[in-house]
């Protein structure tokens, strides 16, 4: 009590409140600061701003406040003809960190080259970054990051939904954009994981209700997106994740495992569909032969044993995977990124208990972030930045954001598409991902506007040395390839 006492004396002897010691969300805010670095070789200066703006309802009053960061070029006059990225990350309730400080933003975290921590941590620069070629804002939703509601009486249903969370985000991008004069500009919208159903959805309603027509959008590690999906499909679809696993952890059979990736995947692909697919469908019509005979395959590229395979009537669950590919070392390996390998408590069990992958990516983040934005943004706050945010519950009801991006693409046709996947994801792997792409263009029709990117990673690629450079270059190439010129019209011949 007296600690209590002679604080709230020395403080009213100072002339200040508790009230003005509370943690104070600023709905508007800006600091702005000049550097420079090296990207491939050469020199770019730059400003960022981190700061805050409102979301509004519809009286015009502020209901909550987004943190964001916006870099851009220095010596580069016209923006008219200058891309701008606007980056999201997923969750839902992750904040937009992953990506600014290890992917696409002018500094990376100070890690090894396979994406393990390292001490000090701290930040270093990205000479991959993509600021050379175009501006960036990374955005932090609501709850997430420095981003806060600020009006206790709107329902939080107004913000944590699928539908609800990109209405008020496309909302707050016409802002955005409307402030720093980017109307003119080539525009990408770039999400990673539940980030993908974010922009998918959002470039939708941007180019539908505000008239905002976009370049390209980037989904990196993507989500079904309300891809439709389930059963058999859903079943079957994971077995080339679950051979690329293998083949990492040098579980499979000499002439798999003495096979480069590249050329061993389509094999495995291919039996997918062609024969893994339809055996499930039939499921009881299968004769005892038939079923022994796809169970034998699929062991062979999954590194499971036949018994495994039959006792789970050739569907394997991907928890069960995780825990059983090395049970007979006594490790699991990660959900996220199948090479991070960790251990339980017990080695019985049908599931992890945790993800390495995860544990091993959260305690390089969080201190490397509040370090940067303090020192180098020079951003000072009380606030607690949420790399995972109290967003719940989550309104996931009419989930369609796949099939609107297609529709985007139909109506626009500067609109490309390119998809980015870790071969080791196995939250978002990256034959769904394919498979997403397929049934967002059943006929075919829009195949010169959509890519697909694979790489010897997981869920963040980026955090692996050699993908961080080849990634980016990819963004590059794609922000290039789908810049039009000036007399270029926006028709189908």
């Amino acid at each position: 009590m007296r600690k209590i006492y002679l604080s709230t004396l020395l403080m009213l002897c100072m002339g200040i409140s508790w009230a003005q010691t509370e943690r104070h969300i600023e709905v508007e805010s800006k600091v702005e600061t000049t550097h420079e670095t090296t990207i491939k070789g050469k020199k770019v200066p730059y400003k960022a701003t981190a700061g805050t703006q409102p979301v509004w309802n519809e009286d015009g009053m502020p209901i909550a406040s987004l943190f964001y960061t916006y870099y851009e070029r220095t010596d580069i006059s016209d923006k008219t003809t200058r891309p701008l990225v606007i980056s999201f990350n997923g969750g839902p309730g992750s904040a937009s960190i992953w990506m600014h400080l290890a992917y696409t933003g002018p500094v990376v975290l100070n890690i090894d080259d396979e994406g393990y921590p390292v001490q000090p941590y701290g930040t270093k620069s990205n000479p991959y970054s993509i600021l050379d070629v175009a501006d960036i804002v990374y955005v932090d939703p609501v709850n997430t990051g420095y981003s806060r509601i600020v009006d206790p009486e709107t329902p939080r249903s107004t913000f944590f939904g699928i539908n609800p969370d990109i209405k008020y985000l496309a909302d707050w991008v016409n802002t955005f954009v409307t402030r720093q004069e980017r109307w003119a500009s080539p525009k990408y919208l770039i999400g990673e994981s539940y980030g993908t159903t974010r922009v998918a959805g959002l470039v939708s309603q941007l180019q539908n209700a505000h008239w905002m027509y976009f370049n390209g959008v980037i989904l990196v590690s993507p989500t079904d997106m309300g891809i439709e999906r389930g059963g058999p499909v859903k079943m079957a679809n994971y077995l080339p994740y679950y051979a690329a696993t293998a083949w990492y952890h040098e579980a499979l059979d000499s002439d798999l495992q003495s096979q480069d990736l590249d050329d061993f995947l389509p094999e495995v692909e291919a039996f997918t569909i062609d024969e893994l697919l339809p055996a499930m469908v039939k499921g009881g019509k299968l004769t005892a032969s038939e079923r022994d005979a796809i169970a034998t395959k699929f062991a062979h590229y999954s590194g499971l044993s036949k018994e495994v395979v039959l006792e789970h009537n050739l569907m394997i669950p991907t928890s069960f995977f995780w825990k059983e590919l090395l049970r007979d070392e006594g490790m699991t390996v990660g959900r996220l990124d199948s090479r991070y390998k960790g251990f339980d408590r017990a080695g019985t069990g049908s599931r992890p208990d945790f993800d390495p992958a995860l544990t091993a990516w959260n305690h390089a983040f969080a201190p490397a972030f509040n370090i940067y934005a303090k020192e180098t943004l020079e951003y000072n706050t009380d606030l607690t930045y949420n790399l995972f945010g109290p967003v719940h519950p989550w309104d996931r009801s009419n989930e369609n954001t796949g099939y609107d991006l297609a529709t985007a693409m139909r109506q626009n046709p500067y609109l490309h598409v390119m998809v980015q996947s870790g071969l080791y994801d196995g939250g978002t792997d990256f034959f769904n991902a394919k498979y997403s792409l397929w049934q967002m263009d059943p006929a075919g029709r829009m195949s010169d506007r959509i890519s697909w990117k694979g790489y010897r990673s997981g869920h963040m690629m980026y955090l692996r040395a050699e993908d961080l450079e080849t990634s980016n270059e990819d963004i590059r190439v794609f922000i290039e390839n789908s810049m039009v010129d000036s007399e270029t019209p926006a028709k189908y011949n």
